[in-house]
């Protein structure tokens, strides 16, 4: 089972991947970051991307039934450069983390990183 640098280092193996990381949602601190950051900044994007995880996992239309686990899986932004996939994961404590990876629109493939990440949310161990 991977750790966190061995998770992202198996995220960066998908056909199109700029930039990956590991955050929790809670505090928008990064975990762990690999590669590029669409805005130049890891820090930056963790905040950003945690603000939306939040917004998915705690409103109402898009987790209903919230008290019963995680209910949302995944949340993808998709824009004219590129692929945002955030993968929540789900841990025996407080499950407030997520795996981000940044795609090119033009090699990545979004159904191939879906079921990829996954797979790697599912072996993930946190440490």
């Amino acid at each position: 089972m991977p750790g966190i640098d061995e998770c992202l280092l198996e995220a960066m193996l998908l056909p199109g991947a700029q930039g990956a990381a590991v955050i929790d949602w809670t505090s928008g601190l990064a975990l762990g970051t690999v590669g590029d950051s669409p805005n130049d900044d890891h820090e930056t994007t963790a905040v950003e991307t945690a603000e939306l995880a939040r917004m998915a996992t705690e409103h109402p239309a898009f987790a209903p039934g919230a008290g019963d686990g995680l209910p949302v899986e995944d949340v993808i932004i998709s824009n004219r450069n590129g692929y945002h996939l955030l993968r929540f994961i789900e841990t025996s404590f407080d499950s407030s983390v997520f795996l981000y990876i940044w795609l090119d629109r033009e090699r990545g493939n979004l159904a191939l990183a879906r079921i990829r990440m996954r797979d790697l949310a599912q072996r993930l161990v946190l440490a």
